[in-house]
């Protein structure tokens, strides 16, 4: 799955003609809704609300067919739609396409003006970070370097013993296992110690789990990533006996490695360390709280533009599914704020005070009304000076 990187948001934004179009739906993996081509319909009744927009602004019905003739293409290739992700962001003008299939749930949406329409790709930038998912078995060892929207297998045969066999030199549950036959009469080999033998076999399983971390613990001498291990729990009490890397989760993935691959344990890995990288906002939030009334913290479009331009918010929070409309005029910061993008020559406020923040290194959260620092207004801003 290709993501979208701050490079090409830097590009869609350098994109200014008069009719940009910005289309989003969600989307689905797979499934009932798949099949029934209900993604597809939601693009075609997206395209439909594009098209009358079009119109109303007196574009020829010849035009607006040519320029919206790549989105009639995607809703007719039906192996398009067996390849998505989350949510589907498409952004068209004049000579101009980009489609991104991305792992994050966007609201039915469609906007014209004379620049891209990038604020609901913002969530991909915050809120996430790198860490390590260990898919820990007996026969079966696997390290991946994950993020939220990714995983990569870090190749570590070298490393570590293929199985514990190869670590202890022996196959211990031969060796452990006291055998005689002929039992009832039966003609079976029987086998007994067990018990007796518990405590060895758990001696060699530690072996094997201290030779693993050993072999690992260069790769993560410079590191301090969490990491996330899946295991069953006996397996990992055993490993965080002997393991040294000290940014171990405290809990193990149980997960049952027979019925779930690796896109299922991503995605619950992820939700084991999502609050480490969420801690982050919440430190931003408690900022706001604490130096408000500073001069450090603004509210209301009218304030926070000009300093988006300028480089001086740090952290930028948006009311999710909300938007100001409005006129900007840089060069004598006049703000005219309207009632909506229907009216003549407006565009998305807020859509313009997030990407000048986000270009300029500051993080964008959209927030529902409830989590914002201040919600009795749709946007805030903590400044950096």
């Amino acid at each position: 799955m290709k993501l979208i990187s701050k490079k090409e948001i830097n590009e869609l934004h350098d994109v200014q003609q008069e009719n940009c179009i910005s289309i989003f739906i969600p989307t689905h993996r797979a499934g009932k809704k798949v099949l029934q081509q209900e993604d597809a319909l939601a693009l075609k009744n997206q395209l439909k609300e594009v098209k009358i927009k079009l119109e109303k602004k007196g574009i020829h019905a010849d035009d607006i067919d040519n320029i919206t003739a790549p989105v009639q293409q995607l809703i007719d290739d039906t192996s398009f739609w067996r390849e998505q992700s989350d949510g589907l962001a498409i952004f068209i003008a004049d000579g101009f396409l980009k489609i991104y299939s991305l792992p994050i749930y966007f609201k039915e949406f469609n906007y014209i003006s004379n620049s891209f329409y990038l604020k609901p790709l913002m969530p991909m930038f915050v809120g996430d970070g790198s860490f390590y998912l260990l898919m820990l078995e007996r026969s079966n060892v696997k390290l991946y370097e994950c993020t939220q929207h990714s995983l990569t297998e870090i190749r570590i045969e070298d490393l570590i013993p293929e199985t514990k066999q190869d670590r202890v030199g022996y196959d211990y549950e031969q060796k452990n296992l006291q055998f005689r036959t002929g039992q009832g009469g039966s003609g079976q080999a029987m086998y007994h110690g067990q018990e007796a033998a518990t405590g060895k076999r758990e001696n060699e399983i530690k072996k094997y789990m201290r030779a693993i971390n050993d072999g690992l613990a260069p790769l993560f001498r410079e590191e301090n990533k969490p990491m996330v291990i899946a295991a069953q729990r006996p397996l990992f009490d055993t490993y965080r006996e002997v393991n040294t890397y000290p940014n171990v989760m405290e809990e193990n993935l149980n997960v049952d490695f027979s019925d779930t691959d690796i896109f299922e344990a991503h995605e619950l890995a992820w939700e084991m360390v999502a609050p480490v990288f969420d801690q982050k906002r919440k430190d931003k939030i408690a900022l706001f709280f604490e130096v408000q009334g500073t001069g450090k913290t603004a509210i209301g479009i009218d304030k926070i533009i000009p300093a988006a331009i300028d480089g001086r918010i740090d952290a930028l929070f948006c009311e999710n599914k909300s938007d100001i409309f409005g006129n900007y005029k840089e060069e004598n910061n006049a703000i005219v704020v309207t009632q909506s993008e229907e009216v003549a020559n407006t565009k998305s406020l807020m859509n313009v005070a997030a990407i000048k923040t986000f270009l300029n290194g500051g993080d964008v959260y959209l927030l529902d009304k409830e989590e914002m620092p201040n919600p009795n207004s749709r946007i805030n801003a903590l400044y950096r000076y």
